[in-house]
């Protein structure tokens, strides 16, 4: 038996459940709505959760056509069709991840990350603006960022704050650098090379504006738990 189906512009990876835990998301930025219809709608009618990426509301449109049930979470940018079985079969809600944004204008990125790891099965917390302009508001939720197992730490601009908090606690971190600032952040360039030369141990980096990829590692590190 085939382990992918073929739609010739895509092969549809329907083993992935076995081989990660979830089943194949869908990217939606550079393909038609047709195309993530078509899709969506072998992955669902594998018995398959779906979660769409990158989308925008015509691929939203799209999918809902095909899947009456799928909601779109606008800030996120995705596309959810979600029944019992993945939070079931992933059930790591008593392990908390916290999602931790310098800015309010890094929350969309914070949120692809918040979302796709509530998908996952995970308990997220979600702590925004705490940026190091005013360190004062980070101190002032230590307690609640420690109550967390892994940490998602959400930056633009300089892209300091995952340095800050990696020499103040102790969770495994990973920092996401976002596209936000004025022209000298090279879109989000500045954030990046900041975090992979941060001197605070136990952080890693994932690419900018990577809320699904954090997610997705932090769920990994929690599975093994």
């Amino acid at each position: 038996m085939s382990t992918y189906e073929d739609l010739g512009f895509a092969k549809v990876d329907h083993h992935r459940m076995k081989r990660k835990g979830f089943p194949e998301v869908i990217y939606c930025q550079g393909k038609t709505p047709t195309q993530i219809a078509a899709i969506a709608k072998k992955i669902w009618e594998k018995g398959h959760d779906v979660l769409a990426t990158r989308a925008n509301k015509k691929a939203y449109s799209a999918i809902r056509k095909v899947i009456k049930s799928a909601k779109y979470y606008e800030e996120a940018r995705i596309v959810l069709v979600q029944s019992s079985k993945l939070k079931t079969q992933n059930d790591k809600s008593k392990l908390k991840v916290s999602i931790i944004t310098a800015g309010t204008a890094d929350i969309p990125v914070a949120e692809e990350a918040a979302v796709t790891a509530e998908f996952l099965g995970l308990k997220v917390d979600r702590i925004f603006d705490v940026g190091i302009a005013g360190l004062h508001r980070l101190i002032k939720n230590l307690d609640r960022i420690n109550e967390a197992k892994v940490l998602i730490v959400v930056a633009g601009m300089e892209g300091a704050l995952p340095s800050v908090i990696g020499g103040l606690v102790d969770k495994p971190i990973i920092a996401v650098p976002t596209s936000v600032g004025y022209g000298s952040c090279f879109e989000g360039l500045s954030a990046l090379l900041t975090m992979l030369n941060s001197c605070a141990p136990g952080v890693a980096v994932v690419n900018i504006d990577n809320g699904f990829g954090a997610a997705v590692m932090a769920y990994s590190i929690l599975k093994v738990k």
